[in-house]
C-alpha cells in the first residue's frame, strides 16, 4: 500500500498491479500466487526458506493468514534504493478505495488503474481459480468501486482476455507478451483486437510499433527502467510506459 500511495504522489496516471485469490475468495494484490522468499517473511517473522515459498500458497490460505505475513522489511535484492517499511499483501478493494481517497484528498484526479490477472492452465485450481471464476471475482471488485470505466484488464493467458471480453466487452484489454511470437499469431490465437498490446520492451521495434497501431491497439512495454531505453522507446511513438521507477520517467518527461 504505501508504494501505491507514493507512486499517487509522484504523479503517475496509471497504477499497476497484479492480483491473485486467497482461500476464502478475496482478491489479492501479489506477484506471485505464493509468498516470495525474496521479499516476504514467515508470520512467526523468521525469513521463508526458498525451497519452500511455493508452499505458503495464497490460494490455499485465509486473508485472515495472509495479513499476517510481512512482505515490506526485507529488502528487495534488486531494489538497492527501497526503504523499507512493514506492509501486507493488500486487498484489491482496499488499494482502491485508500487511493480514492488520496487522490480526493489532494485535489488530484483518478489515475486509472491497470490490473494484470496472473493465471496459466498449469495453475487452475492448483494457484488460482479457472479462468470465469478468477474474471469474475476480480470484477465483483472493480464494478463497485469508483474505477469501473478507469480499469484496464491485462493477462497473459488468452482464455482470461477471452473471458473478459464475452462478458464485459466494454472494457479495455491489454494481451501481455514475452515471446518472440508474431503479432499476427498471437491476436489469431486470442480471437480478437484488444485495446492495448503489451510486449516486453525488448521486443519493441518501429516495425512492431507500426503493426500495433495499424490494428487499432495502443502499445505499452514493460517494464522499463532505465532512462536510456525510455527515451528510445518514447522516440517510437508507444503509448505508454510500465516502469518500477515513475521517477525516472516522470523527470525525463518533464524535461
Amino acid at each position: 500500500m504505501p508504494g501505491f500511495l507514493h507512486a499517487l504522489a509522484l504523479g503517475v496516471d496509471v497504477l499497476e498491479l497484479d492480483v491473485v485469490i486467497s482461500a476464502d475468495n478475496q482478491v489479492v494484490v501479489s506477484h506471485e500466487p505464493w509468498f516470495s522468499a525474496a521479499i516476504c517473511r514467515l508470520p512467526s517473522g523468521q525469513p521463508i526458506p526458498v525451497e519452500t515459498e511455493q508452499q505458503h500458497n495464497l490460494f490455499q490460505l485465509s486473508y485472515s493468514v495472509i495479513q499476517q505475513y510481512d512482505c515490506g522489511l526485507t529488502q528487495h535484492p534488486g531494489f538497492p534504493q527501497q526503504q523499507p517499511l512493514a506492509a501486507i499483501k493488500p486487498l484489491l478493494r482496499d488499494v482502491l478505495t485508500q487511493v480514492y481517497m488520496a487522490a480526493r484528498a489532494t485535489g488530484r484526479s483518478l489515475p486509472r488503474f491497470s490490473i494484470e490477472i496472473k493465471s496459466e492452465p498449469s495453475g487452475d485450481g492448483l494457484f488460482h481459480p479457472l479462468p470465469a471464476r478468477f474474471v469474475e471475482l476480480v470484477m465483483e471488485v472493480v464494478s463497485s468501486s469508483a474505477f469501473y470505466s478507469l480499469t484496464t484488464i491485462l493477462s497473459f493467458d488468452y482464455r482470461i482476455l477471452q473471458v473478459a471480453q464475452a462478458l464485459y466487452s466494454q472494457m479495455p484489454l491489454c494481451l501481455l507478451v514475452e515471446d518472440g511470437i508474431p503479432l499476427s499469431d498471437h491476436l489469431e490465437r486470442l480471437g480478437f483486437i484488444p485495446a492495448i498490446y503489451g510486449p516486453r520492451f525488448t521486443l519493441v521495434t518501429a516495425e512492431l510499433v507500426a503493426a500495433v497501431h495499424a490494428q487499432g491497439m495502443r502499445l505499452v512495454p514493460w517494464t522499463v527502467n532505465d532512462p536510456i531505453i525510455m527515451e528510445r522507446l518514447i522516440a517510437l511513438h508507444v503509448d505508454g510506459i510500465t516502469t518500477d521507477y515513475p521517477d525516472r520517467l516522470l523527470a525525463l518527461l518533464e524535461g
